[in-house]
Order: structure tokens, then sequence, then C-alpha cells
């Protein structure tokens, strides 16, 4: 049986950005537990809403659209700031750290986009 029967997501889109949203979330609750006196707070507010906009996605909850809204302003607040000092301070690829770090936020910052991009265009198909 695959994930897909499994969660009852119709859509793979809607499967692809929850999955992203998990990973982003449990990657962000992973680093504030490896720096735990040195973490930003917002890192563990990014969090926890990463993962109930898993949720909303999944069961393609109305408010799903607005907390994409609010996770792509904040997500894209706090990362292309540090994108811009990692690039300027480290250049783009001074290492490999350096470099897996920098594409990270791209992505980061790209998927939540598209997500909220996809969540904005299909909001009448959502419960």
């Amino acid at each position: 049986m695959s994930l897909k029967s499994k969660l009852k997501v119709e859509n793979p889109v809607v499967l692809m950005f929850s999955i992203f949203y998990v990973i982003a979330g449990g990657a962000m609750v992973f680093i504030l537990a490896a720096s735990n006196p040195i973490a930003p707070p917002h890192i563990g507010v990014l969090a926890f809403l990463s993962f109930i906009m898993a949720y909303g996605l999944i069961k393609m909850r109305k408010w799903a659209f607005l907390l994409a809204t609010a996770l792509f302003l904040l997500g894209a607040t706090f990362s292309i700031p540090v994108l811009y000092w990692s690039i300027n301070s480290q250049t783009f690829s001074s290492s490999l750290g350096a470099l897996l770090f920098n594409l990270t936020l791209i992505v980061y910052v790209l998927m939540s986009l598209f997500a909220f991009v996809y969540t904005a265009a299909k909001r009448e198909n959502f419960e």
C-alpha cells in the first residue's frame, strides 16, 4: 500500500508539499535542538507552523491558504537575509558545507513560494 493511499490524498502535488513541510519542520526542530542555547526563537515557530501546514494540506483545509501565505512571508523574511549574508561573507561555494547551506535555503524559499502559489490557485478546492 502506498503512502498516497494510506493518507487518502488524491492530489500528488498536495502530498509533495505536505512532505516538504514535514521535512522542513523536522530540519528546523533538529537545528533548534542542535544549537539550543543560541538558536533564534523564530525557528521553533516556523517548525510548529510547518507541521500544521503539512496537516492542513493533507486534509485540504481552507485555512491552509492563509498559513501558506504566512509561512512564505515569514520564511522568506528570515531566509533571504541569511542567504544574502552567507553568499556575501563566504561566497557561494567556498566549502561544501556553505554550498549545501545556500542551496538548502534557496530550495526552501522556492518550495514555500510554489506552495503559496499552488494553494492560492487551488483555494476553492480546499474545504
